[in-house]
């Protein structure tokens, strides 16, 4: 098990140094990251670098045994590489440059900012690929964390060579995009513009391949330094840093191309319940690459500097989220940073060595942290055997998030509402794109599929027709790929498997807009004959035509009143749900319970509160008090680490406790 933090000892004098070096061996750290935020350090004019200073750091840390997880540098050029090469600054929609005074202002589609971060990463690589303390290699630092979108000049040209490659001829462009609506048809790629400050809505196929584009330009950068780090010579494992649900960077189209997935997460405390959206991030980012355990590689020992309050975490909160990331398939805890820094923008942020010293509640937890983790085990990789998959897909989440639509509305939410509701039954979940859903999950939530790809479709009705149970709905079969209506109506894909079809759309007034608004903020539904369905849908309240589905539930009010609300029909040996609104927090639990009920699927450990976490790792079951208040639970199997039975246990107030062989 990975333990530390980001290290950034060019930030204090050397004497400094073996006292950090000394407290980390008191903390149980065992790996640091060096070096993210080092390229003014360590070339402080272009043509001169000087890593005397990093040999002496790399060569203290592994004389204590403690691994370096190397970082390259290149996530914020030195002023004076972008006052002499302005083409390497990235530009707003206004075409305005960013300057340097902050952090990640580059263009990732500039030539001068490839060639100087592939030298940059040349001579790291050369000079430190067989360093014996080097554990892993970490490329750049949260590509686009904040900067999403560059409109240089630099990403138009880059643009346009991206639109050639997928498009080969601009009459393929035209025909994907529909150009000839507004008058928008181009002649040549050299027309192409990125979609910059305009007077009125862009081309909706424009916005998406743009999206695409950016993803790619940042993924084409990792490419980059991972090869040059390859032909040094270099043997150890390649990562760079995700950030959960990330919406600009299509981590899905990433992952393979990591050795081993990382991620940066900061859940507020001030959100009693954020533990749950952190247990959807842990849940995807282990998805990613199911077989190969990953590492927190950010989170906050305390409070952070940049929310307009910064709660702190309460005692024992940050002990259980880190068990939250073990016991989701992580083999590394780590934190942003090792010292809290005493200049900079994030100053006030908390580190593992607080300002305050180690006469401090947080050095405590840290520390004892550091020794629960020394005693664990070898663990596999993550859970292999979840049988719910929970459908995310960046590409519908871009298109869907577009304007002009019936109403506006974010896909995370959606998605979080759905895991919260399994995680409240304890409920084992993957969170993977269309293709990840496979014949070990029984049931596959999918909703919001917008944008459903020809493949995808087909992927999902066979994997229904092999016995799995899919629940879709609504806005959910609408477009292609290029953003653009199919012919024949909507659910042109899924028509025949959901034995139904959407009409219309019927938008219902945002429930989170102000109180005033003309319109139907819900639409409440309730099951048929004997089930006990029943909530308020929001954002849409769909007319459906049946042709041989089989109504669950109806709405039950508004000019829908009568209307299916969820639809389900038998498809090869599986069953395929159709819901047409988004349904409240009570309405999703409901529709979940019935779900999971027809599908066969049941709890990790049945029986907990809903603020009691439980998850499964191959043969460990960890087990959290995610609430500040103790609970008394009876827990099937032994303790993970004594083999001691344990049954009837008192959990305090973020408490953990881990099971060995729980009864199935």
């Amino acid at each position: 098990m990975h333990y530390g933090a980001d290290y950034n000892p060019e930030q204090w004098p050397e004497e400094i140094w073996p006292e950090d070096v000394a407290r980390m061996r008191e903390a149980g750290v065992t790996m640091v990251s060096v070096g993210i935020f080092s390229w003014a350090r360590i070339q402080p004019a272009e043509g001169v670098f000087d890593f005397e200073w990093l040999d002496r750091v790399i060569g203290l840390l592994h004389d204590a045994g403690i691994r370096v997880d190397l970082a390259t540098a290149t996530a914020s050029p030195p002023p004076w590489a972008g006052l002499a090469y302005p083409g390497l600054l990235a530009a707003d929609e206004d075409g305005a440059p960013y300057w340097h005074g902050s952090r990640q202002h580059y263009a990732p589609s500039s030539p001068d900012y490839r060639r100087l971060a592939g030298e940059l990463v040349r001579r790291l690589a050369e000079r430190y690929a067989e360093h014996p303390a080097i554990e892993l290699w970490h490329v750049n630092n949260e590509y686009g964390c904040h900067l999403p979108v560059d409109y240089s000049d630099a990403a138009r040209d880059a643009f346009r060579r991206w639109l050639r490659g997928r498009y080969d001829d601009i009459d393929a462009l035209n025909a994907a995009w529909g150009t000839m609506f507004w008058a928008q048809a181009y002649a040549s790629f050299d027309e192409v513009m990125p979609p910059k400050k305009a007077p009125y809505s862009h081309n909706p196929g424009q916005l998406l391949d743009y999206q695409r584009f950016t993803s790619d330009m940042w993924l084409e950068c990792y490419l980059m330094e991972r090869d040059i780090i390859r032909a040094a010579g270099a043997t150890q494992p390649i990562t760079t840093n995700f950030m959960g649900p990330f919406k600009p960077a299509n981590y899905a189209q990433w992952a393979p191309h990591l050795d081993v997935i990382s991620d940066d997460s900061y859940p507020d405390p001030n959100d009693p319940d954020s533990f749950r959206d952190a247990a959807f991030q842990r849940d995807l980012v282990r998805s990613l690459k199911p077989d190969v355990p990953w590492i927190l590689m950010e989170q906050a020992t305390n409070a952070v500097n940049w929310r307009p309050s910064n709660a702190p975490k309460q005692p024992g909160q940050m002990a259980a989220l880190s068990w939250q990331c073990v016991g989701r398939g992580a083999d590394g805890v780590m934190f942003f940073q090792w010292r809290q820094s005493r200049a900079g923008a994030e100053k006030f942020h908390a580190a593992m060595l607080p300002q305050a010293g180690t006469d401090t509640r947080v050095w405590r937890e840290v520390t004892a942290l550091g020794e629960a983790f020394a005693q664990l085990p070898a663990l596999s990789a993550g859970p292999t055997d979840a049988r719910v998959a929970l459908v995310m897909d960046w590409e519908n989440w871009w298109a869907l998030e577009a304007p002009d639509h019936p109403v506006a509305l974010e896909y995370l939410p959606v998605l979080h509402r759905s895991h919260a509701a399994l995680h409240r039954r304890h409920v084992q979940v993957d969170v993977v794109p269309p293709s990840g859903v496979r014949d070990h999950h029984a049931l596959a939530i999918a909703p919001l599929l917008y944008l459903l790809r020809d493949d995808d479709a087909t992927h999902l009705a066979g994997w229904v027709e092999r016995g799995g149970h899919l629940l879709t709905g609504p806005f959910t079969d609408v477009v292609d790929e290029h953003d653009r209506f199919r012919p024949g109506g909507f659910t042109t894909q899924w028509r025949d498997m959901l034995g139904a079809e959407v009409l219309e759309f019927n938008a219902l007034v945002d429930p989170g807009a102000a109180e005033g608004e003309p319109g139907a903020r819900e639409a409440r539904f309730a099951g048929v004959d004997a089930l006990t369905l029943a909530g308020a849908g929001h954002y849409f309240a769909e007319e459906l035509r049946v042709h041989d589905a089989t109504v669950e539930a109806h709405f039950t009010d508004g000019h829908v009143a009568g209307g299916p609300a969820l639809t389900a029909r038998q498809h090869g040996a599986g069953v395929a749900r159709y819901l047409a609104t988004v349904p409240d927090e009570a309405g999703v639990r409901a529709v979940v319970d019935h779900v999971l009920a027809e599908a066969g699927v049941h709890p990790v450990v049945a029986g907990l509160p809903d603020y009691v976490e439980v998850m499964r790792r191959g043969d460990l079951v960890t087990v959290i008090n995610q609430s500040s208040i103790g609970v008394a639970v009876e827990l099937p199997g032994r303790d993970f680490l004594t083999d001691e039975p344990v049954g009837a246990v008192e959990l305090p107030g973020f408490g953990v406790q881990l099971l060995r062989h729980p009864a199935r």
